[in-house]
């Protein structure tokens, strides 16, 4: 089978598509013939040996994939062979057979179709974690979302809009905040790019001066500093990545949290969805039942053949990327 594989660490240029030998299946695992592959921003991390993740090389990028059961192990129970599954992989999904254990898979919505469903899970999965079970997001409420254009950001404006909350999203670019109002009805936008240091004040003139109820910040640098200052009394600041530099972590002034009377609060959905187990199937139950009913509405605006899968990472770092982009390996 085909894969796209790293073999060096350095960066997408040094991926390359080669023949492997299809993997040996254990008895809690499934074989899956992957369709689509979700692109996201710890792919880029991994190959350059930044991510907290290392594996062991050569490794195939690839946190997400959707696809069609083609073997089961003999101690599985739920999943039959031709069942179409989403399955989280942590890593190895860009190539044409992957096997997971599997209590990483979910079965897809009816209604949902393999690119949908590679792009879904862990930019949905993070924000309903982050809104509902840490940040307690209620109709009526205004969030502040920053990086508000990327995958987990549109997935906070899709969550938000439905849970009846009003969305003031921020980036770094006013053709892609265009896009999002065409895309969400986002009537409220900042690019934080041009506004700098006024970021807050304009955040709270949006509020009537009160700041936002919730901060969902998957960004962290500056950002998160003009974030502490424009939360309401009694806001949640939702710390959920840290986007604009992964080695050099933002610090938050204590004194800023007690006068607002404010929460820092850490999403980490990886690992809650590891020891609540459950509860993330359940939000998941939720979220595609949202699906089914149109009230979601996932965008994917870049999708490649495994072929040019290094090109789905540079776009991804050269922040075109609106939503999600994905490596299609099957028609």
């Amino acid at each position: 089978m085909k894969a796209l594989l790293c073999k060096t660490i350095g960066g997408p240029d040094d991926l390359v598509v080669e023949e492997v030998s299809a993997p040996s299946l254990g008895p809690d695992e499934v074989r899956i013939e992957v369709h689509a592959c979700g692109v996201n921003f710890p792919d880029v991390l991994m190959v350059q040996g930044k991510y907290q993740v290392k594996p062991e090389l050569p490794f195939s990028p690839g946190l997400e994939v959707a696809g069609d059961i083609a073997e089961i192990g003999a101690a599985v129970e739920g999943f039959n062979v031709g069942d179409r599954v989403i399955a989280m992989t942590g890593f190895g999904g860009m190539r044409e057979e992957i096997v997971v254990h599997a209590g990483r898979c979910l079965t897809m919505p009816d209604e949902m179709d393999y690119e949908t469903a590679a792009s879904f899970v862990l930019t949905y999965g993070t924000s309903y974690h982050a809104l509902v079970d840490r940040g307690y997001l209620s109709s009526g409420e205004k969030v502040l979302v920053l990086g508000a254009a990327g995958g987990v950001g549109t997935a906070a404006i899709d969550i938000a809009h439905r849970l009846g909350a009003e969305v003031i999203a921020a980036g770094g670019s006013d053709e892609k905040l265009s896009q999002l109002k065409a895309l969400y009805g986002v009537s409220e936008t900042i690019n934080y790019n041009e506004e700098g240091p006024e970021l807050r004040e304009r955040v709270k003139a949006m509020t009537d001066g009160r700041g936002a109820d919730v901060i969902y910040d998957p960004v962290g640098g500056t950002a998160f500093q003009q974030a502490l200052r424009c939360v309401n009394w009694n806001g949640r600041i939702l710390v959920v990545g840290f986007a604009a530099d992964s080695e050099n972590l933002p610090k938050a002034a204590t004194n800023l949290l007690l006068l607002k009377g404010s929460s820092l609060i850490g999403v980490f959905w990886g690992r809650f969805s590891e020891i609540e187990s459950d509860r993330n199937r359940a939000n998941f139950d939720r979220l595609f039942q949202w699906y089914a009913a149109g009230e979601l509405k996932p965008n994917i605006s870049h999708r490649f053949p495994l072929a040019e899968g290094a090109e789905a990472l540079k776009v991804l770092m050269r922040r075109e990327v609106v939503g999600k982009c994905v490596v299609t390996l099957r028609d």
